[in-house]
C-alpha cells in the first residue's frame, strides 16, 4: 500500500523539481511523480519506513525558499477514523508503561510496532472508536517523556472504507483462538484469583501481626482470607506491601481490619492526620479505573468523600510495575472506595484474562507449561500483554533482555498455504516485517475442525504484528471465499 505524505507550508515559488532535489539530496528519493499545488504537494512513498523517515527527517526542520516545511501523512476526513501511528518513543520505554498510557484515552485493539532504523520507536495503535483515537492524539501530541516528545498523526483506517467492515471475531471463531480450548472444557465460570496489594508504613507491622500473630490470625480466620505481610522485600525501607487473597467481600473485609489497626495505633501513638490507604495495581489496569477525563475515579471520590491520587507513569520500570493508588480519608470512606477501586481493577483484569487456561504440566521435568486463551482479538492483546508483562516482572528474564515466547494460533487448513506463499514468500516478509520466527506446518494434519498451527516466537510487539497479519490473510480468504463460491473457485483454479 502507498503512504501518500502530505507536504505544507510550501512558498508559491516552490517547483515540483525544487522538492525533488531536496528530497533526494537528503537520501530521500522520490519514485512517482510530485502533485504540486497551490502551497502544498503530495508525494507517495511505498514503503512506510520510507515515509516515517520523509517525516522526521523533513518536518518543522527544513526551509525552503524562506518557508519552514511541514511533512506528515495525508489522510482524507473518511479514513481519518481509529489508527493513529506514535514516533519519536523512548527506545527503553517499557511497553507496558506505554500501553497503560495510550489506555487512559480508550480501549487499545492493536499496537503493532514498526521496523524503522530510527534510534527512537514508532508504534501503529488502533483503538475501539474514532473519538478515542481522536482524544489520544489531542492529549498525546508533543506529551513529553523524559527528553522525548510524542509526534502523533493519523494513519489510513481502511476498514472505514470498505462497505462491510469486519466484525470482531467473536469467542471461539478460528481466526482468534489461542491453541483451542482447554481440556475438559473452559467454558466453566471460574474464581479469578486477583489479590488486594496495598502498601502499609512499616511502623504499623507489628500492630497488624500482633502478638505471638494473633491480630493477623484473627483477621484471616474472621475474613476467610490469606494475608501475606512482605516483611523482607525492600529492607529498610518506609513502607512494606501487603497481599491479600480472598472473595471480593473477604478482601475489603480484612482491608478494613487493617485500616482501623493503622488508624487505631495511630491514634495512640499521637500521630494527627489519617492514614492514607495505599493500593498497589498494575499500570495495565490503572487507566480503565481512571476512566476518560478521569470520570470514574471522580465517580468513586464523590461517592465516598474521599481525595484519590495515583503515582506518576515515570515511577514505573521492569522492576516495578505497578502504580500506586492513594486514598485519603476516614477508615470508613477509605474502606468504601477500596471496594469501587477493587471492582473497577478486577473488572479490567477479567477482562485482559478472558478465558486465559494454564494447560497441566506433562510431567515433572517440563519446563513448560502452555497458557490457553480465547477471546477476541483485543481482548487476547491484553491477556498476553499481561503475561508477557508478568514474567518481566517476576525476573525470569534477564532484566535487559526482551521476553521472548512462543505463541500458537489455529487457522484454517485450506489458508496455510497463504501464509506461506509462493515459494515462501509471504512468510519470508511477514518475518522481515516483524522481527518474529514464523513456522507455518507444511504436512500437518487437519484436527477435527479442519484447523492446524501456526507457531510464533517473539518478543511481544513482534509477535502481535504476525499474528495480526495472518488474521488478516485469513479474513482475507474468508471474504474471497464468500465472493467466489466453490463452484465458481474451482472453475478459476483449473
Amino acid at each position: 500500500m502507498m503512504n501518500k505524505l502530505y507536504i505544507g507550508n510550501l512558498s508559491p515559488a516552490v517547483t515540483a523539481d525544487d522538492l525533488r532535489q531536496l528530497f533526494g539530496d537528503r537520501k530521500l528519493p522520490l519514485a512517482g511523480q510530485v502533485l504540486l499545488k497551490s502551497g502544498y504537494a503530495f508525494v507517495d512513498y511505498p514503503d512506510q519506513n520510507w515515509a516515517i523517515r520523509a517525516i522526521e527527517t523533513l518536518s518543522g526542520k527544513v526551509e525552503l525558499h524562506g518557508k519552514i516545511m511541514e511533512v506528515d501523512y495525508s489522510v482524507s476526513k473518511k479514513l481519518r477514523s481509529r489508527k493513529i501511528q506514535i514516533r519519536n518513543i523512548p527506545p527503553h520505554l517499557q511497553w507496558e508503561v506505554l500501553d497503560g498510557l495510550l489506555a487512559q484515552y480508550g480501549t487499545v485493539e492493536n499496537v503493532e510496532q514498526v521496523n524503522t532504523d530510527t534510534e527512537t520507536a514508532v508504534v501503529n495503535v488502533t483503538y475501539a472508536t474514532r473519538e478515542e483515537a481522536k482524544t489520544a492524539i489531542e492529549k498525546l501530541s508533543g506529551h513529553q517523556f523524559e527528553n522525548y516528545s510524542f509526534k502523533i498523526s493519523y494513519i489510513p483506517d481502511e476498514e472505514v472504507s470498505s462497505p462491510s467492515p469486519p466484525q470482531r471475531a467473536q469467542r471461539g471463531d478460528h481466526s482468534s483462538r489461542e491453541q483451542g480450548h482447554a481440556p475438559g472444557g473452559s467454558s466453566q465460570a471460574r474464581q479469578i484469583d486477583f489479590p488486594l496489594r496495598i502498601l502499609v508504613p512499616t511502623q504499623f507491622v507489628g500492630a497488624i501481626i500482633g502478638k505471638e500473630g494473633l491480630t493477623i490470625k484473627n483477621i484471616t480466620k474472621q475474613t476467610q482470607s490469606r494475608v501475606d505481610i512482605h516483611r523482607k522485600e525492600n529492607s529498610g525501607a518506609a513502607e512494606k506491601p501487603v497481599t491479600i487473597h480472598a472473595t471480593p467481600e473477604g478482601t475489603s473485609e480484612a482491608c478494613r481490619m487493617i485500616l482501623e489497626i493503622m488508624q487505631k495505633e495511630a491514634d495512640e501513638t499521637k500521630l494527627a492526620e489519617e492514614i492514607p490507604l495505599k493500593i498497589l495495581a498494575h499500570n495495565g489496569l490503572v487507566g480503565r479505573l481512571i476512566g476518560k477525563e478521569g470520570r470514574n475515579l471522580k465517580k468513586i471520590e464523590h461517592e465516598t468523600g474521599t481525595k484519590i491520587t495515583i503515582s506518576s507513569l515515570q515511577d514505573l520500570s521492569i522492576y516495578n510495575p505497578e502504580r500506586t493508588i492513594t486514598v485519603k480519608g476516614t477508615v470508613e470512606a477509605c474502606a468504601n472506595a477500596e471496594i469501587e477501586i477493587m471492582k473497577k481493577l478486577r473488572e479490567a483484569f477479567e477482562n485482559d484474562m478472558l478465558a486465559v487456561n494454564i494447560a497441566p504440566a506433562e510431567g515433572p521435568d517440563v519446563s513448560e507449561r502452555m497458557v490457553i486463551i480465547t477471546g477476541p482479538p483485543e481482548a487476547q492483546f491484553k491477556a498476553q500483554g499481561r503475561i508477557f508483562g508478568k514474567l518481566k516482572e517476576e525476573n525470569f528474564f534477564n532484566p535487559k533482555e526482551e521476553v521472548k515466547l512462543e505463541a500458537h494460533i489455529r487457522v484454517p487448513s485450506s489458508t496455510a498455504g497463504r501464509v506461506i506463499g509462493k515459494g515462501g514468500k509471504t512468510v519470508n516478509e511477514l518475518q522481515n516485517l516483524t522481527s518474529a520466527e514464523v513456522i507455518v506446518p507444511r504436512d500437518q494434519t487437519p484436527d477435527e475442525n479442519e484447523e492446524v498451527i501456526v507457531r510464533i516466537i517473539g518478543h511481544f510487539f513482534a509477535s502481535q504484528t504476525a499474528q495480526r497479519k495472518i488474521r488478516e490473510i485469513v479474513q482475507q480468504v474468508k471474504q474471497q471465499e464468500q465472493k467466489y463460491p466453490q463452484g465458481v473457485a474451482s472453475q478459476r483454479s483449473k
